[in-house]
């Protein structure tokens, strides 16, 4: 992938106490904070400046822990603001913190960004960053000086700079037509990666690249397990299999896919790893049951997958060379599609109990079991690559015989709270959720 930052200067960073986050409590009380747009001298820049602005302020306001301060209410103009900052105007309308910066024309093609993120009431600037790029990369610009505020007032890692694909859906049950499309996290820059043409599945993101994995039917009547280069366009196959393959997945290292793969000889669905450089695959599981849905650990060590061995569907966790198999979920119900978090401390996963469908986290030892998110039908949960968000798509019951309409996607985050539908041109299933691309 090409990267476009041409220099990133720190100008100033001073240590600050993490905003304290409680999931048990289910809320969290957001803070204020002022995101004015970016000065220019240049009169030509003034759109962009607050086009920047403006993506940065929607994005603090999106992730729930933040609240931005509407701009009328602002005191000190930019202009002033650019040249020594009144922190008293900027308490009296009780901003916690105040992000400004300006924007340069370097060259009919280069700008030079700049920011600085204030605390109002210590009075001192907490982060400056400088950001040389191309014009057209300047939504990249604000998402990643989004990151840089998250960051510095949470202590958590930011999600912003990154990149959902999906499959989207049209047409009739009986005949939907599904295609990969990709977007930003703010669902700006949409575009279909597939024409339709033939039917696509569980796309899934390399960790470490912008590749993904994806199930399709192309040219035949079982699946195969194709790798896209989204830069490119490229795709390949990444291996031939005479049974049915499912949710293939990518390694830590983006060097392995973990997916299911039911062999003719066999009969039922088994988990297996696939050496991408190889094309070699190593079977995990041994079971007469059904075992599926399979996802690494961030280490790569383990993996966590559903199986229906004991009757009903529960969620295990196997080393990746197939030893210690232990049983996680303990509750009613039935689990599918486990996903481990980025962080390593909690596993996602899709619920079935009581006629309804739930999105829930625990912990990796099955413990604190919660249910975040409930509908007529929810799946396929992702996680942001902060661990702090889930994305997942949920079809509402819709029809006059009870059966559900067209699916959407949404996000949540962990406390439960925050639930947010996300806007796309059609319906939308199977999300999944990009690294960080800076």
């Amino acid at each position: 992938m090409k990267y476009f930052l041409l220099a990133i200067i720190c100008l100033l960073s001073f240590k600050i106490n993490s905003l304290e986050l409680t999931l048990s409590q289910g809320t969290v009380k957001p803070t204020p904070i002022a995101v004015t747009s970016l000065f220019s001298s240049n009169n030509s820049l003034d759109k962009l400046g607050e086009d920047i602005s403006s993506v940065i302020s929607d994005n603090l306001e999106r992730s729930g822990l933040f609240i931005p301060i509407d701009k009328k209410a602002f005191i000190q103009s930019t202009e002033s603001l650019s040249k020594q900052t009144r922190f008293e105007d900027w308490k009296v309308i009780k901003a916690q913190h105040l992000v400004a910066g300006k924007i340069i024309s370097k060259n009919n093609n280069t700008i030079e960004i700049e920011f600085r993120l204030f605390d109002v009431y210590a009075q001192k600037q907490i982060v400056g960053k400088k950001y040389s790029t191309g014009k057209k990369n300047w939504r990249r610009v604000a998402h990643i000086i989004s990151d840089a505020i998250f960051q510095r007032v949470t202590g958590e890692g930011g999600f912003f700079d990154t990149r959902i694909v999906y499959v989207a859906e049209t047409g009739p049950k009986e005949n939907r037509q599904k295609r990969l499309a990709i977007m930003d996290q703010d669902q700006a820059n949409h575009r279909f990666l597939t024409d339709g043409s033939y039917l696509v599945l569980t796309p899934r993101f390399s960790p470490n690249s912008q590749k993904i994995t994806y199930m399709s039917y192309v040219k035949t009547n079982s699946p195969r397990v194709f790798i896209f280069d989204i830069e490119t366009g490229q795709q390949e196959i990444v291996g031939e299999f005479p049974g049915m393959t499912f949710a293939p997945r990518f390694s830590p290292d983006g060097k392995q896919i973990v997916m299911s793969y039911s062999d003719p000889n066999v009969g039922n669905a088994e988990i297996y790893i696939l050496d991408l450089q190889t094309r070699t695959t190593k079977r995990i599981t041994d079971n007469s049951s059904i075992d599926v849905s399979g996802s690494f650990s961030p280490d790569g060590s383990k993996i966590v997958f559903n199986s229906d061995r004991t009757g009903r569907r529960h969620i295990y966790i196997i080393n990746s060379n197939g030893k210690n198999l232990k049983r996680i979920s303990r509750e009613a119900g039935s689990y599918y599609t486990p996903v481990w978090s980025p962080r390593g401390d909690m596993i996602a996963f899709t619920k079935q109990e009581g006629g309804q469908f739930y999105i829930g986290v625990m912990e990796i030892d099955g413990s604190n079991e919660r249910m975040i998110a409930k509908s007529f039908h929810v799946e396929g949960p992702t996680w942001s690559p902060n661990g702090r968000y889930l994305m997942y798509f949920k079809e509402e019951r819709t029809s006059a015989d009870g059966t559900g309409g067209d699916s959407s996607l949404y996000s949540i985050d962990l406390t439960g709270y925050n639930e947010r539908k996300i806007i796309t041109p059609l319906g939308g299933s199977d999300p999944a959720w990009s690294p960080l691309m800076h």
